[in-house]
């Protein structure tokens, strides 16, 4: 009987240890992912059809969407390779936001600290009886109540706009 419990009790622990990763997002419910659902661009007669390119399997389709891509176009840039030296006629802008300096490798700097900050705050949070999100866990103090800066600023005097009724 003692062996019993000792072997529960022990894949009971092994059980509590498995990491799924940072984010561990689930679908509620059994309904659709509204989510998957992409709509495509509409069809066009191009106009010439013999001067349509050759299908490419496994390559883009001309209905495909393509978010960062129109994005840019839709925001007055120009598409193109992301590694491409800065158009000259946004080398203003880049020199303007630069203006107080930059890291030329920040994106892996803040990595690098995330994944830090991650590792300190995990110690205690792979122990869970029930699924939680690890990165809500991490960032718990870090994250802001909008009801509260609300009162906050209220309370300061500061014009705010109304919250919905039962979000304060």
């Amino acid at each position: 009987m003692r062996l019993i419990v000792c072997a529960l009790i022990a894949i009971l622990t092994l059980a509590a240890c498995e990491n799924k990763g940072l984010r561990q997002i689930q679908q509620q419910g059994n309904g659709p992912d509204e989510f998957i659902i992409v709509p495509a661009k509409p069809l066009e007669t191009p106009d010439s059809l013999a001067a349509l390119p050759q299908p490419t399997p496994g390559g883009f389709n001309r209905t495909d969407q393509r978010p960062l891509e129109d994005a840019v176009a839709t925001l007055g840039g120009q598409s193109g390779s992301p590694t491409a030296p800065i158009p000259g006629n946004d080398a203003a802008l880049v020199n303007h936001t630069s203006r107080f300096g930059r890291e030329a490798n920040i994106r892996a700097t803040l990595a690098a600290a995330d994944a830090e900050f991650r590792r300190r705050q995990a110690r205690f949070s792979q122990i869970r009886l029930f699924a939680e999100d690890t990165y809500a866990i991490a960032y718990r103090r870090e994250a802001i109540s909008p009801g509260a800066v609300a009162r906050q600023f209220q309370r300061a005097g500061i014009p705010t706009p109304t919250a919905p009724p039962g979000r304060r």
